[in-house]
């Protein structure tokens, strides 16, 4: 499958294409948006409870502090611990999944047997379990999501790899003395990518929403702001003073949808079924 193909089938899906364009936005915001908007988000700037649209353009909140600096410092924030826990995830999903898959016998054993431990505890209590043994903070909260996170890439993964493991090309490497790290890691996962990055972007999403949970129950790092911080904050003065949740709510809606959406459209245009639509 060529590149061009994909990109013209992904620019094809109009939804997709404007959720990528809205996930790009976000992203120059979390780069530049700090600098531009010089306000600390712990600094009392004016009085609490000041409306949008005033002296402060998305108001203050319960403290003062102003809420278009929060929600420019948590986006760099929440999107940080959504790519890094998903790109850890991955990786330790690839590695179990491919072994467990290309092996097989003992080793798929094993291993599986490992991923189901994880897959009978509810994920969000596991990680606030996880996070509260190792105290809130930004590393604990990354690594917490992703432990929680891995087990259904490797289940993908095995299968993408029990599927692959019989073709002609992996016993054409296996007959000419082909080391099985290379056939697993250079022969197999390029065939075995396509859903595992589909799979992954959906991850980003679960990752936010997950850190956001966190940050509401107050398992966050409180020397960072983060979106679900900003809405455990204000969750007390919700029914009078009810956009300091609305906005870093919305917020984290239009993020998670505009991710499901590039998600949905990477699966389209990577699936050669859908190539004459």
């Amino acid at each position: 499958m060529k590149a061009p193909g994909f990109v013209s089938r992904f620019v094809a899906n109009r939804l997709a294409l404007v959720a990528a364009l809205t996930l790009l936005a976000i992203g120059v915001l979390a780069v530049a948006g700090p600098v531009m908007y010089g306000v600390d988000p712990f600094d009392m700037v004016g009085r609490p409870f000041q409306k949008p649209f005033g002296e402060h353009p998305l108001g203050t909140d319960v403290s003062g502090r102003d809420i278009l600096a929060g929600l420019l410092h948590g986006a760099s924030v929440s999107l940080s611990v959504g790519l890094i826990s998903t790109l850890v995830a991955t990786l330790a999903g690839v590695v179990i999944g491919a072994l467990a898959g290309y092996y097989g016998g003992w080793t798929d054993e094993l291993l599986m047997r490992l991923t189901d431990f994880f897959l009978t505890i509810p994920s969000f209590v596991l990680a606030v379990v996880l996070v509260a043994i190792f105290s809130p903070t930004l590393t604990s909260v990354t690594l917490a999501i992703a432990i929680v996170s891995w087990p259904s890439v490797a289940r993908l993964v095995r299968g993408e790899f029990m599927n692959q493991r019989a073709r002609e090309y992996v016993q054409a490497c296996r007959a000419i003395g082909m080391p099985d790290l290379k056939i697993i890691f250079v022969h197999i996962l390029p065939n075995a990518l396509p859903p595992v990055v589909v799979v992954s972007s959906l991850m980003v999403a679960t990752a936010i929403l997950t850190e956001s949970g966190l940050s509401f129950l107050g398992l966050s790092d409180p020397n960072f702001v983060s979106w679900g911080y900003m809405i455990g904050v204000a969750r007390s003065s919700l029914r009078t003073a009810w956009w300091m949740v609305a906005i870093p709510g919305l917020t984290i809606v239009i993020t998670v949808l505009a991710i499901n959406l590039v998600g949905e459209g990477i699966n389209d245009a990577l699936n050669p079924r859908l190539k004459q639509r």
